[in-house]
């Protein structure tokens, strides 16, 4: 009789502590929550990355990627009409030309004396085959999916292959023309400095070292240009 009186009052009091404990452990799994993050933080957090991603990678001097497989895939599909006129037939003689063409050019402007015109030719020269060579990348037509985006027109020539015939004329064709300039300028210091730092600015991109080389205040490292892109 006393179990059987006693067992409703046990039943009740474990109802009662139940009833306590039931609660609490519900509120604590509820607050326990892994807070979300408004977009605003998200953005910041983003940007902080990229900014230390970008000191890691400031560098002054960077070799770029080589292509995956899928580019140089790509790149072998279709012939490169951007690079493969170089070979053709004609295509040295018209630095031949320019060259004479040039120097009457500025031979006949009034004012202008042979140092002088000498000097203007070399520099033009120079200045404009280092912007088509070196300068610009990527090609003009869009038949090969942006597989040479990342290579000059000198890194894209005969393959990438160093010292082939077309890449002997034009290395030759500049120093040929210094030594022109330099003879004709009777050696003066002044044209002698100027000319020389022209003939180094074409031929120190066309070295074997300076293949795929880049100065990432001029094109951007390749870890930035990929992060401005996301």
């Amino acid at each position: 009789h006393y179990i059987t009186s006693a067992s409703p009052l046990c039943r009740s009091k474990t109802a009662t502590v139940a009833s306590l404990i039931i609660p609490r452990t519900l509120a604590f799994a509820t607050n326990t929550r892994v807070p979300t993050r408004s977009p605003s933080e998200r953005r910041r957090m983003n940007d902080g990355s990229k900014k230390s991603r970008r000191r890691r990678s400031s560098s002054l001097l960077y070799q770029e990627p080589q292509e995956s497989m899928e580019q140089l895939n790509d790149q072998a599909a279709i012939p490169n009409l951007n690079a493969n006129w170089v070979n053709a037939k004609g295509a040295w003689a018209i630095h031949i030309v320019l060259i004479i063409a040039l120097k009457i050019l500025f031979s006949i402007i009034p004012g202008i004396e042979r140092d002088t015109s000498w000097t203007l030719t070399n520099l033009t020269y120079m200045f404009g085959s280092y912007l088509m060579f070196h300068w610009v990348r990527g090609i003009p037509f869009e038949f090969n999916a942006g597989a040479f985006d990342n290579l000059n027109m000198w890194e894209q020539m005969d393959n990438g292959d160093q010292f082939t015939p077309t890449k002997k004329f034009l290395l030759t064709v500049p120093i040929c023309l210094f030594l022109a300039s330099t003879h004709y300028t009777r050696y003066d210091l002044t044209y002698f400095t100027i000319n020389t730092l022209a003939l180094l600015g074409v031929i120190v991109p066309k070295l074997p070292v300076s293949h795929r080389l880049r100065v990432s205040f001029l094109s951007g490292h390749p870890d930035d240009r990929y992060l401005d892109e996301r």
